[in-house]
């Protein structure tokens, strides 16, 4: 199993930046695709980024490019999601995942889950 533990939300202006934390513990080798959900008040569950353990691939969500990045320290098993130029409508629960496929589908492909950490953009 991969426990998976997330840190670094709260409450930020617009244009604010933030860096969410996932640290992953347990048998971290079978996961071969580490991602980042969010849900907000009334969305579906959407995938912001995703980015393959092995390295050379990373996803986007539209709503997000050019604004967060996720990355990956493999000798931490942690992975980030760095977020600059925040928007009110980036309030949601984010929610770390990890899948035993590669980064091929939405919500349904990932196997393990954190528990959530809060962001809150005012405007």
């Amino acid at each position: 199993q991969v426990q998976l533990v997330e840190s670094g939300g709260g409450s930020v202006q617009a244009g604010g930046s933030l860096r969410l934390s996932c640290a992953a513990s347990g048998n971290t080798y079978t996961s071969r695709c580490m991602g980042w959900f969010r849900r907000a008040p009334g969305k579906e569950r959407e995938k912001v980024a995703d980015i393959y353990s092995g390295g050379g691939y990373t996803y986007y969500a539209d709503s997000v490019k050019g604004r967060f990045t996720i990355s990956q320290d493999k000798a931490k098993n942690t992975v980030y999601l760095q977020m600059n130029s925040l928007k009110p409508e980036d309030s949601a629960m984010y929610y770390c995942a990890a899948s035993v496929r590669l980064c091929s589908g939405g919500y349904r492909y990932f196997d393990y889950w954190g528990q959530g950490t809060q962001v809150t953009v005012s405007s």
